[in-house]
C-alpha cells in the first residue's frame, strides 16, 4: 500500500512540474495587461504614434539645456549683425517661435490655435521630421508662417565641436526644406541654444542669421498651462522673441503648450501687442 501511494505522489509531482512554465507564462502575460489597463492612454498611444518617428538626436530639452556653454547675450554682442535675441522695443510687437517640429502629435493643433487667433509664427523645424511630415511644413507655409532651420537631427553642436557636423546638419536640412517649400531659409536656431564663436562664424559664412530668444516659456518642462503662460506673460515686453515647442522627444508631451496658447495670445492681444514673424520683427529677409 505504501509503495502505491509513493508512486502516486511521484506521478502527481511530475505532472505538476510540467505545468509550472504554463502557470508562470499566464502570470507573465497577465502582468502587462494589468499595467496597460491602469495607464494605457498615454503610453500605448505614443507607442503607436511614434513608430519610425524621428527622435531628437541627443534627447529631450530637459537633459540638454544645462550647462549653457556661452551666454547667448555674449554671442549677440560679438556678432550683432547676424545674431539676434530680440527686436526693437519702440513698437509693441512680439514674435512667437516654435522648435522641434513638425510633430504630427502636436504641430497641427498648434497651427489650429494660431489660425483661430489669426497669429503668424516662426517655426524652426528639424530636417528629419520635415522629410517625414512634409504636409505639415506645407501647411505652415500656406497659413502664413515662416520656416527656419533647426538642424536635421537636433544634436548638441557644442558637444560635437565640429564645423563639419554643423555644415552637414544645416545643409541637409536646407536642402530638404527647399524641396518642400521651394526656398532656402536664412534663419537658423541651434538646438538648446548651444553655439560658440567658430560655429557662429561658420553660419555667417553659410549666409544664415542666428535667431535666439529673450522670453523662454519653459514649456519643455511640461508644467500646467497656467505656469507656461505665466512664464511668458510675467516678463513680456515689446520686441520679445518667445520660445515655445510644437515638437517633443519620443514620449514627450506638448499638450499643455497648446492649452497655454489660449491664455497667452488673447492676453497679449488685449494688452495691445501685435504678433509678427521673426523677419518682420527684425526687418531681415527670410530667404537666401
Amino acid at each position: 500500500m505504501q509503495v502505491r501511494i509513493f508512486k502516486w505522489l511521484l506521478v502527481t509531482g511530475f505532472l505538476f512540474c510540467l505545468h509550472i512554465p504554463e502557470i508562470f507564462t499566464v502570470y507573465a502575460n497577465d502582468e502587462p495587461l494589468v499595467y496597460v489597463s491602469q495607464g494605457w492612454s498615454k503610453a500605448v498611444i505614443q507607442d503607436d504614434q511614434e513608430e519610425d518617428f524621428p527622435d531628437l538626436d541627443v534627447g529631450s530639452e530637459k537633459f540638454g539645456r544645462d550647462p549653457q556653454p556661452i551666454d547667448l547675450r555674449i554671442l549677440q554682442q560679438r556678432y550683432p549683425d547676424i545674431f539676434f535675441l530680440q527686436g526693437p522695443a519702440d513698437q509693441k510687437r512680439v514674435a512667437l517661435t516654435f522648435d522641434d517640429g513638425p510633430d504630427p502629435r502636436f504641430s497641427n493643433d498648434v497651427l489650429d490655435v494660431l489660425k483661430q487667433y489669426n497669429v503668424p509664427a516662426t517655426f524652426f523645424v528639424l530636417g528629419s521630421r520635415a522629410v517625414a511630415n512634409p504636409e505639415i511644413v506645407k501647411r505652415m507655409q500656406s497659413e502664413g508662417h515662416v520656416i527656419g532651420n533647426h538642424t536635421y537631427a537636433h544634436p548638441n553642436l557644442v558637444e560635437e565641436s565640429d564645423l563639419g557636423t554643423l555644415e552637414q546638419e544645416v545643409t541637409r536640412t536646407e536642402d530638404a526644406l527647399n524641396g518642400i517649400i521651394g526656398y532656402r531659409t536664412k534663419l537658423f536656431r541651434p538646438p538648446y541654444g548651444f553655439l560658440y564663436n567658430e560655429l557662429v562664424e561658420k553660419l555667417r559664412d553659410m549666409n544664415y542669421y542666428v535667431i535666439g530668444w529673450s522670453v523662454d516659456s519653459l514649456d519643455w518642462q511640461e508644467d500646467p498651462p497656467e505656469v507656461i503662460a505665466s512664464n511668458v506673460l510675467d516678463i513680456i515686453y515689446p520686441g520679445a522673441i518667445i520660445l515655445m515647442h510644437d515638437g517633443a522627444e519620443s514620449g514627450g508631451d506638448r499638450t499643455n503648450t497648446i492649452k497655454s496658447l489660449h491664455q497667452i495670445i488673447p492676453a497679449l492681444q488685449e494688452q495691445g501687442y501685435e504678433f509678427v514673424t521673426v523677419p518682420e520683427l527684425l526687418n531681415i529677409p527670410s530667404k537666401k
